[in-house]
């Protein structure tokens, strides 16, 4: 598929047209399809990464991880893009589904079996048509306690860590 070239500011057709093509990527699970949508040098911040990635390995070590973790993964636009007048600029709200059934690398979680089902938003900065810096926001403690990783709000595991964190911090002041 022939990809337009995107000028210094972008309109809503553009940014729909490169959000089917950036979902379909998502989709195939193939790494090189998506990174085909990104710039050599892609900065990209996501809630699910301790770090920022720069530059295609680090984002393609990042996508393989995920659909290993959750090899069902889907994401699927909710509502138009909102396309930024001053610069080549869109962001997308996003509902995401998938079950754990790999493991988490990192930091090494065994899979959980569970379902997930969040809502995010991307926030695209494009360069010759393709996304040079992106920002992936969404809720990492939902997705946690969906998860079974972290413990529900007024349960009796977030009350035993709040217990845990004030005695570390009393042993840390005195």
């Amino acid at each position: 598929m022939e990809q337009a070239t995107a000028p210094q500011t972008i309109d809503t057709a553009w940014a729909e047209e490169f959000l089917e093509r950036w979902e379909a990527a998502w989709a195939s699970h193939d790494a090189d399809q998506l990174l085909d949508l990104m710039t050599d040098d892609i900065v990209y911040d996501d809630s699910a990464s301790p770090e920022t990635m720069r530059g295609k390995d680090a984002v393609r070590a990042f996508a393989e991880s995920t659909w290993r973790a959750f090899p069902d993964l889907r994401f699927e636009g909710v509502g138009g893009p909102l396309v930024a007048s001053d610069g080549p600029r869109a962001a997308f709200w996003w509902r995401g589904t998938g079950t754990n059934t790999g493991p988490i690398d990192p930091p090494g979680i065994p899979p959980t079996g569970k379902r997930i089902e969040f809502e995010g938003a991307d926030f695209h900065e494009y360069r010759d048509g393709k996304v040079a810096r992106l920002r992936i926001v969404f809720d990492m403690n939902e997705l946690g306690q969906q998860l079974g990783l972290v413990p529900a709000p007024g349960s009796r595991g977030e009350r035993a860590l709040v217990l845990m964190q004030r005695l570390k911090a009393r042993a840390t002041r005195g």
